[in-house]
């Protein structure tokens, strides 16, 4: 984009709709007014290729400025984008910050303009709300979804790809901690070198085909790295603290269900393992499988929720070793290799601090259409298995898949 131009009304026009898209650069709003900023005068992130177009997804954050940095030193043409969620939520006094904040929109366009390329807020406000619709929706169902790999899915590695295509831009990069490597004949999520900070976890519903035009700059880098390059360049956001809720949860996930979808919300009873009724709560959506803290419940032991039934809204709890589960099943799977049609083995990480415990994967009985549901069975029993986040299958540090837990097993 050349310097001066309206980001409002890019050189190749408005992004033209694809496949139903209707993608809207913001004018004036709760992410600030949109400017163009001012262009100043064999690659480990994929390819190295001079002059290659990439829309970089900016928080605000140390990540993704980095990562903006790295990419622009490597020859690429960058184009910084804020997906603005139309949330205008501000961090609480003394928390830590919250993504997607008019805060952070002002902290992108900062780096974007120290750093020297163009600029662009989009508004995905329409594109958040459905994902807060579903967002709620699964809690209703008693499960406990992972907004953050939707989000990903759907929006920095679904939305985003139309974007770069209207704009001629043919990759997407932004600040996970995660590697994209060929190996074997094809492209390879895989985890970062830094294990303690890797996020393929959150990554794993990026279509394997989609791969080859993914950047991920930080794979190789650990956290004190990133922002020790982000002091040495000056950029204003090397000491910002990592935001650590749930973007557009601003009081707690009750309340916002409570506001949105009230219908969501029941009274019912909390039972012990025998059906015994130990109490009475405001509703499911309170609670989450492992909890427990907040149950309203004094039996002189600990107690932890190890069921949430929707049908009847109860909450059914018990000890810690009721908790241990020997397998799960697993939808909406998506294969990052090919389907297997024999039982393979594969560590599997149910929540994303869970450490990958092994186990065997396979497929249903009877299911022969080569994806959709896989039926994993671990070599010890996991604690906390929860209906609605994801559990993804490694071998050693390579992504071979991953869906969202539908049940747990035994």
């Amino acid at each position: 984009m050349p310097a001066g131009t309206d980001a409002r009304v890019p050189p190749t026009g408005r992004p033209k709709r694809k496949h139903g898209a209707r993608l809207r650069l913001v004018g004036r709003g709760r992410c600030g007014r949109v400017t163009a900023l001012p262009c100043s005068g064999a690659s480990r992130y994929n390819t190295a290729m001079s002059g290659e177009k990439v829309v970089v997804a900016m928080s605000g954050g140390v990540d993704s400025s980095v990562a903006a940095h790295l990419l622009k030193e490597h020859g690429y043409e960058v184009l910084g984008v804020f997906m603005c969620a139309g949330l205008g939520l501000e961090a609480s006094a003394g928390g830590p910050p919250r993504c997607c904040s008019p805060e952070d929109s002002a902290g992108a366009r900062a780096v974007a303009g120290q750093l020297g390329f163009p600029f662009a807020v989009l508004d995905f406000a329409p594109d958040f709300d459905r994902l807060i619709d579903h967002f709620c929706t699964e809690y209703g169902r008693g499960r406990t979804p992972n907004p953050c790999i939707l989000c990903n899915r759907d929006l920095k590695f679904g939305r985003l790809f139309e974007y770069a295509d209207a704009m001629g831009a043919r990759c997407v990069a932004t600040g996970h901690y995660a590697r994209v490597e060929w190996e074997a004949g094809q492209w390879h999520l895989k985890r970062a070198l830094d294990r303690t900070k890797d996020q393929s976890y959150f990554l794993f519903p990026i279509p394997p085909q989609r791969l080859e035009r993914v950047r991920l700059p930080l794979g190789e880098m650990t956290k004190d790295a990133t922002r020790r390059l982000a002091r040495d360049l000056g950029l204003p956001v090397h000491d910002r603290p990592e935001s650590q809720d749930i973007c557009f949860v601003e009081r707690g996930v009750g309340d916002l269900i409570r506001a949105r979808r009230p219908d969501l919300v029941r009274p019912g009873p909390i039972l012990d393992l025998d059906g015994n009724e130990l109490g009475r709560h405001e509703g499911i959506v309170h609670f989450t499988i492992g909890q427990r803290r907040g149950l309203g419940i004094a039996v002189g032991r600990p107690r932890y929720v190890v069921a949430i039934r929707a049908e009847d809204a109860a909450v059914v709890v018990g000890p810690a070793e009721a908790l241990r589960s020997r397998g799960l099943a697993a939808e909406e799977v998506v294969w990052h290799e090919t389907v297997p049609a024999e039982p393979i083995r594969a560590d599997v990480q149910i929540r994303y601090r869970h450490p990958a415990a092994p186990a065997w994967i396979a497929r249903p009985d009877g299911e022969t259409d080569g994806g959709g549901r896989a039926e994993v069975t671990f070599d010890e029993p996991q604690a906390a298995v929860t209906p609605g986040q994801a559990a993804v299958f490694y071998r050693d540090d390579r992504v071979l898949g991953g869906g969202w837990i539908a049940e747990a097993r035994g």
